[in-house]
């Protein structure tokens, strides 16, 4: 009995060891991973990237380094300044992986961090000098033609650290409360100044109305005189009998009159 529990603890032991070993000669790279090698025989970094599923490593002698190769957001703020000397407060959202082919290069340049090294510099750099070339207005009204320089900008130095930027975007954009202010008051004046255009406006129409409304008066006046010297005082006469029917006529109608002598 004792020689077969000593055979069994001696094959779990065995077994032990053995599922130890093999595990220590492989490992995994999960999806939307790349590992690169380290190899203390060879050098260090090897040039060769390994893809997603399991490999076999050489304990001791080599390690392998995982790495994150899935689009990844990140948000660039800078305060800087425009080229009429209005300080601005600016952030962009950038979509960002690292170029696969050059990860043992990125590795042993930059370590794994190499986003926290390279994005807030070159985002920084690439904001100032951008932003520098416009005024605060132009800044809003061309905020499109800034944004694509700024992408433009940033994809190429961004590909200098072996990075890709799938899409940059300028997600906040404000400006200092001294320029805040100069906005509310030209808004205010210009305000002000549409509702004074109004009023002379409004004045000139009537202006007109009561230049036409005289006009009318005075050819009228004009064709009553004429028609006066032609038959004398007949329209007079006619005007009266015409003023007589309709005070007559509104009388005839007023309750407290019953009979209206002729």
């Amino acid at each position: 009995m004792d020689k077969i529990l000593s055979r069994v603890s001696s094959a779990a032991g065995a077994l032990a060891v053995g599922a130890f070993t093999v595990n220590s000669c492989i490992y995994n790279v999960d999806g939307g991973e790349r590992a690169v090698m380290f190899d203390t025989l060879r050098g260090g970094i090897l040039p060769d990237v390994r893809g997603e599923g399991t490999h076999f490593i050489i304990p001791v002698v080599q390690r392998p380094i995982i790495i994150d190769v899935r689009t990844k957001p990140r948000e660039i703020p800078s305060v800087t300044g425009t080229k009429d000397l209005q300080m601005v407060n600016i952030k962009l959202r950038v979509l960002w992986r690292p170029v696969i082919e050059k990860l043992p290069q990125l590795y042993r340049e930059l370590g794994t961090d190499f986003d926290e090294r390279v994005l807030p510099s070159i985002g920084n750099e690439v904001l100032k000098s951008v932003v520098a070339q416009y005024n605060a207005e132009e800044l809003l009204s061309k905020r499109a033609e800034v944004s694509n320089r700024i992408k433009s900008e940033l994809i190429k130095r961004g590909a200098h650290f072996h990075l890709t930027l799938d899409d940059v975007a300028i997600t906040h954009l404000t400006f200092g409360r001294e320029f805040m202010k100069a906005i509310e008051s030209k808004q205010v004046a210009s305000q002000e100044a549409e509702r004074q255009q109004y009023v002379v406006q409004r004045a000139e129409q009537e202006r007109i109305a009561n230049v036409t409304r005289a006009e009318g008066e005075a050819e009228a006046a004009t064709i009553i005189t004429k028609a006066m010297e032609k038959t004398g005082n007949a329209i007079v006469e006619v005007r009266r009998i015409d003023a007589a029917k309709e005070i007559a006529s509104k009388l005839a109608r007023g309750r407290n009159i019953t009979y209206l002598p002729g």
